[in-house]
C-alpha cells in the first residue's frame, strides 16, 4: 500500500471532518427539536426540521420492515472499504478525485454511525418552495456525498477533454 503523503489518502481528514460537522449538526437538531417540528432560517425556501429515515435516498425501503437496516449498514462498509483503496491507489496528483472521493466517504461514514446506534439516518434541513414543494429532508453526510459525486462527474469529464486535447 502506498505512502500515505503519496496517495489520496492525504486527504481523509477530510472524510473525517465531514463525519464530525454530520454527527455534531444531527445531535444539536435531535436535541433541541421535536420530531417533524420546522424552524424557518429562510422563509418559504428554507427550513430545519427533525425527521428519521429507516430507508435510503429519498425514503427508499423505508418501509420494507426492518432488513433494509442491515443491507445498507453491508452497502456502506463495502463502499466505504472501496473508496479507501480507490483513495490509497490514487496518485498524489488527483487531487480533486481525492477530494471527491473524501467527501463520499466522510458521508457514508456519518450515514453509517447513525444506521448502526440508532437505526434510522436523521435528516434535518429542508429545501422547499412556500407551501408547494418539498425536497426530502437531508443532512450534512447527504450533501457530502452529493457534492462528491458532483466533483467525481466534474473530473471525469475535465480528464476525457485533457486526454482527447492531447491526442490531437
Amino acid at each position: 500500500m502506498p505512502e500515505l503523503r503519496h496517495s489520496g489518502l492525504r486527504w481523509v481528514w477530510l472524510a473525517v471532518l465531514v463525519v464530525v460537522l454530520d454527527l455534531a449538526t444531527k445531535w444539536l437538531v435531535a436535541d433541541r427539536l421535536m420530531v417533524f417540528q420546522q424552524v424557518p432560517i429562510i422563509e418559504g425556501l428554507l427550513d430545519i426540521t427533525l425527521a428519521f429515515n429507516s430507508g435510503a435516498a429519498f425514503s427508499f425501503l423505508a418501509d420494507a420492515g426492518g432488513w433494509q437496516r442491515w443491507f445498507f449498514i453491508a452497502v456502506a462498509v463495502g463502499v466505504s472499504l472501496m473508496l479507501i483503496v480507490w483513495m490509497a491507489r490514487l496518485s498524489r496528483d488527483k487531487v480533486m478525485e481525492a477530494i471527491a472521493l473524501s467527501l463520499v466517504l466522510g458521508g457514508a461514514l456519518g450515514n453509517l454511525y447513525d444506521r448502526i446506534v440508532h437505526g434510522h439516518v436523521v435528516d434535518f434541513i429542508l429545501v422547499h418552495w412556500q407551501d408547494a414543494w418539498y425536497f426530502p429532508a437531508f443532512n450534512v453526510a447527504d450533501s457530502a456525498i452529493t457534492v462528491g459525486a458532483g466533483l467525481l462527474i466534474l473530473d471525469m469529464l475535465l480528464s476525457s477533454g485533457k486526454e482527447q486535447d492531447s491526442k490531437a
